[in-house]
């Protein structure tokens, strides 16, 4: 019996600033619908999430704010940068994302781009907005964290 070859999806681009700025409710994977020059800037990892979001509009996920560079051996049909993209997703899975932004201070960023059989699929995330005095507590845990993680290291 021959085993089923594991791949490791290695992120092309992740959005470390989200994972700061928000708590991440529940996470979701989606499709992308590029065109040809951007999935061959993609594979590049000539991408930018920083200041993404996702808004629905008409039944529709649109990946909006994302910055991918211009192939650089593109000619005049080359792609604008920071064009709108539809996203992949069920119909039960947009109607869920809808719900859920209706409520106060809840977005949807993308968290990191990768690709899976030959597809770039987009990490996304229900978030809410963390107060300056989260994002401290925050740090000084993961501090905390590590400082625990170094003395048992030490003592072993």
């Amino acid at each position: 019996m021959a085993k089923a070859k594991q791949k490791q999806t290695s992120a092309l681009a992740q959005n470390k600033k989200a994972r700061h700025d928000y708590s991440i409710l529940k996470t979701y994977e989606a499709g992308m619908v590029l065109t040809g020059t951007e999935i061959k800037s993609v594979r590049a990892s000539r991408i930018n999430l920083k200041d993404g979001y996702v808004q629905i509009r008409n039944g529709e996920a649109i990946l909006m704010n994302i910055h991918i560079s211009e192939y650089l051996e593109g000619n005049q049909f080359n792609h604008d940068p920071l064009r709108n993209r539809k996203l992949l997703l069920h119909k039960k899975q947009i109607a869920e994302l809808a719900e859920q932004t209706q409520n106060k201070g809840i977005t949807i960023v993308p968290l990191k781009v990768y690709l899976k059989h030959g597809f770039a699929k987009v990490l996304i995330g229900v978030a809410k907005g963390k107060h300056e005095y989260d994002k401290r507590e925050t740090i000084k845990r993961r501090d905390q964290e590590r400082e625990i993680a170094k003395a048992v290291k030490r003592y072993r």
